[in-house]
């Protein structure tokens, strides 16, 4: 049997930008996807830590060694610039790979660099 466990979290995404007019979407810095993992257009749930609000989008890569959090298309109504998100992803894993699992943490200061990794 599969179970959806989380893959990896970005804590303390900082949004850096909102664009309304694209077509939806979070661009993140590319060093910090691949920091724990998160694919281009991989599906992402993301929780806005100051103003409690959800969404699910995907992500975007963004220019490396920017630290670009940009909220698009109608994710930019969820947050301002500023905000702090938790970006979380998942994965399906079946009863041999769970015991084994442990999920890619990275912890943000306020320029979205990385301050402390659980990886």
């Amino acid at each position: 049997m599969l179970c959806t466990l989380l893959k990896a979290k970005l804590h303390h995404l900082r949004v850096t930008q909102a664009d309304k007019e694209y077509e939806g979407s979070l661009t993140i810095d590319e060093d910090l996807m691949d920091a724990i993992g998160i694919l281009n257009y991989e599906k992402l749930l993301i929780a806005n830590l100051d103003n409690g609000k959800r969404l699910e989008t995907y992500a975007i890569k963004g220019p490396r060694g920017s630290g670009v959090a940009c909220l698009n298309g109608a994710a930019a109504y969820k947050g301002t610039i500023g905000d702090r998100l938790i970006v979380m992803v998942w994965c399906q894993l079946d009863d041999t790979e769970r015991p084994h699992h442990h999920p890619k943490i990275v912890r943000l200061d306020e320029k979205n660099r990385i301050v402390a990794a659980a990886v």
